[in-house]
């Protein structure tokens, strides 16, 4: 019995647990309903103020900044997903920003891939790598010739490309002029001595003087005052060592005097010139080092040093020459072929180096993020100097040794920076997230704020309103014509930038009112 009561209260318990909960979900229900009716149709829900310290969310795609939703989801055009940028009121003392500082929370970082790295200094080097041509050193050029007529009677040396050494003999030539030279030497040197005396050793010096002039050397001059007989031939001696460039002559042929029948080079030293752009002139000085290196020959490495460098510029190919001296006692180096050149160069012992993947060109400005606390991202410009090996830059003005930069992903950063900037324009002009702007030069606040708060009528002109034209610096207004400061172009007139009076009107009545209360901070 007992327990037949227990269950019957059991289940009366648990029956008006059951009402009062279906009465609590009812009572909110009705006040869910009735305050949705109650409140009032035309109301508008104010956006965050700087009294509020509250921020405003949007979202854009990465890969078309134009693209701005206060809503998460895909990208229109592309289908990526929506990244969100967290804006910042003028009114949150705890993140204080820069006119173009940007904020973006820790997530959206590590998905956007965003990598940093710190500024260090260190020295500037150069490597210069281009191509040579390996040539026969000038210097050690030679050419055998003869200073009479005559002809060759014998060939020592028959063939292009024999190598000789100094004082072998060549050829064996015949001439009339120096068999007279050789039978006037005998002459004078079997006169008696005698009174005229001095007349003798004269014409001894005059004909030993002549023999000398025909390159007859000292030892052949001494063998025909031994024998006291004139030679029918000249033998001519090779004068340095070298290989045969060239053979002109063959046996039996007669040649005039000063015709070329050898020339010979001495490839013991070679010439490497090397081929370099006008703009690595400056980084060129006499002896500096450089490397050499051979495709037929792969891991050996010539050393050698710049000799000279060359006051002229070949018009074809906008390229100067530098002369490099190399030592070849195995005649490895052989002219005519192609080489790698490396000179290696210093241009400064310590500066401020960037990696040049930190660096966003655009035009003549040179664009660098510098990470700061708090996911905070704000562009500088730099100036950049000398490219240094390793991909670096030289940096001149813009940033401080020990500041961390992006080094990678900074392309998303600038999307988020034109964004911030077309953000801006969406506002009423001036008022920027939510916030007043200063009054232009030379215009009076009160002035400024009468004007921003009624929008113009037909009647009434639009206010004049100049900016830049170029996307980049949208945030440049003034109230009268100039340059931007940013690039000097001339500014536009807001007014006639879709041309017309009637596209002036419609710009007039699509400029959205301002409110009062939005000009009292």
């Amino acid at each position: 019995m007992k327990t037949r009561s227990s269950v019957l209260v059991t289940r009366g318990q648990f029956v008006l647990r059951v009402h009062s909960i279906a009465s609590l979900l009812l009572a909110g229900a009705v006040w869910l309903f009735a305050g949705a009716f109650a409140r009032p149709t035309h109301a508008v829900e104010a956006p965050p103020t700087a009294a509020t310290g509250q921020t405003r969310t949007l979202y854009t795609c990465g890969m078309h900044p134009q693209v701005i939703q206060d809503k998460p989801g895909n990208c229109p055009i592309c289908g990526m997903k929506l990244t969100p940028i967290r804006r910042p009121t003028t009114g949150d003392a705890a993140t204080p920003t820069g006119p173009a500082t940007i904020l973006i929370d820790p997530v959206t970082i590590q998905n956007m891939g965003i990598r940093t790295d710190v500024v260090r200094r260190g020295p500037v080097h150069r490597t210069l790598r281009t191509v040579g041509t390996i040539e026969y050193d000038e210097t050690a050029l030679a050419d055998v010739t003869t200073k009479f007529r005559g002809w060759i009677e014998k060939l020592y040396v028959n063939a292009t490309g024999q190598l000789v050494r100094r004082g072998e003999p060549l050829f064996e030539i015949y001439s009339p002029e120096l068999y007279s030279a050789q039978v006037e030497y005998l002459l004078a040197l079997g006169r008696e001595p005698g009174a005229n005396a001095a007349e003798r050793e004269t014409l001894l010096a005059a004909a030993r003087r002549k023999l000398a002039f025909f390159d007859v050397a000292a030892e052949a001059i001494a063998e025909l005052e031994r024998t006291r007989e004139p030679r029918r031939t000249l033998r001519v001696l090779a004068p340095r060592d070298g290989i045969v460039l060239e053979k002109d002559v063959v046996a039996g042929q007669m040649v005039e005097a000063g015709t070329r029948i050898y020339r010979l080079a001495d490839l013991s030293s070679v010439w490497v010139q090397a081929e370099l752009y006008e703009q690595d002139l400056p980084l060129l000085r006499t002896n500096q080092e450089a490397i050499v290196r051979l495709t037929y020959w792969p891991g050996r490495e010539f050393h050698g040093r710049i000799a000279y460098v060359y006051p002229t510029v070949n018009p074809q190919t906008r390229t100067a020459r530098a002369r490099l001296e190399l030592p070849n006692p195995d005649f490895l180096l052989k002219p005519g072929m192609f080489a790698t050149v490396e000179l290696h160069a210093q241009l400064e012992q310590e500066a401020l180096l960037v990696p040049d993947t930190a660096v966003l060109r655009s035009g003549r400005r040179n664009t660098v993020f510098v990470a700061l606390e708090g996911g905070r991202f704000e562009p500088r410009e730099v100036t950049l100097g000398a490219h240094a090996e390793g991909d670096f830059y030289q940096v001149l003005s813009g940033l401080h040794e020990g500041e961390r930069i992006v080094v990678s992903g900074q392309f998303m950063l600038d999307s988020e920076s034109r964004l911030r900037e077309a953000i801006q324009k969406m506002f009423p002009i001036g008022q920027t997230n939510g916030a007043s702007t200063p009054a232009p030069p030379h215009t009076h606040p009160s002035a400024s704020a009468t004007r921003d708060a009624a929008p113009p009528s037909d009647s009434a002109p639009a206010p004049a309103l100049f900016t830049c034209p170029m996307a980049e610096h949208a945030d440049v207004v003034a109230d009268k014509s100039g340059t931007c400061p940013k690039c000097e172009m001339t500014l536009v007139d807001t007014r006639r930038v879709a041309h017309g009076p009637r596209a002036e009107a419609a710009w007039r009545k699509a400029r959205p009112p301002v409110r009062q209360d939005e000009h009292k901070h």
